[in-house]
């Protein structure tokens, strides 16, 4: 619209400029009209270049905002891929691991890891004192678990069925009477011991613990001190445990 006024006003002005021009004939205004017109059909086409210029910029701003779009869809498209990359790696190295367990279930016959444990205590029944005597060996008959069977409720030795690391615990009761303690042995080796000396009080109570390195085969049991004596009943006072750490 603006165009067009802009040449209506140029085509006004001009014939305003030829009535002041003097004496002319018909056939000068007709010609100079007929000019005037064609610059204005010419003004018409450079309006209608002016339309399509803009048009193609308008189509290139449109193109511009695609492209921009499809640049961030890209980019978020590579992140994503980067992240399953990185999922797809942390899902690789852990069948990695899963693959490498099961070649070593394989390799040890598919077998999981050894369960042993035992609990006992040195009286299944009654009062019992142990000592002083000549075998020294304390056999504990009340056998609460005893799960591998390493512990042999006859000889009172725990045999480890597996190599690996171990857990013991002892405690011994006695009066003062006599010498009260025992030793913890490994293949009649002493290991660690309770010691209590005849006093002036009525009795006395100790335990101890360790964690031993054994082979399989080897043998863990407690024995008494030199003239020392223990005591059991049902309430559990003397006792004997152990169990597997891990296998080595």
């Amino acid at each position: 619209m603006e165009f067009r006024a802009f040449v209506l006003l140029t085509l006004l002005g001009c014939l305003s400029v030829e009535s002041t021009l003097g004496q002319r004939g018909d056939m000068d205004i007709g010609a100079r009209l007929r000019e005037l017109m064609a610059k204005v059909e010419s003004m018409k086409h450079l309006e209608a270049k002016l339309n399509e210029t803009e048009k193609l910029q308008s189509d290139l701003e449109a193109l511009e905002a695609r492209l921009n779009a499809t640049i961030d869809e890209l980019t978020e498209q590579r992140a994503e891929t980067d992240r399953l990359k990185k999922e797809n790696k942390d899902m690789q190295m852990r069948l990695n691991a899963t693959e490498e367990e099961i070649k070593k279930l394989k390799q040890s016959g598919g077998k999981a890891d050894p369960q042993v444990a035992f609990s006992t205590s040195l009286a299944n029944s009654g009062e019992v004192y142990k000592g002083p005597c000549t075998d020294k060996t304390l056999v504990f008959k009340q056998v609460f678990s005893n799960t591998g069977n390493g512990y042999d409720q006859n000889t009172g030795i725990f045999t480890a069925p597996v190599n690996g690391l171990y857990y013991f615990s002892f405690s011994t009761y006695g009066y003062n009477t006599h010498l009260m303690g025992a030793i913890l042995m490994k293949n009649g080796i002493r290991q660690v011991s309770t010691y209590e000396d005849r006093s002036a009080d009525g009795s006395d109570s100790s335990s101890n613990a360790v964690v031993l390195q054994l082979a399989d085969g080897d043998e863990v049991y407690m024995e008494l001190w030199e003239n020392a004596r223990v005591f059991d009943n049902l309430n559990g006072h003397t006792t004997f445990s152990g169990f597997l750490l891990f296998p080595m």
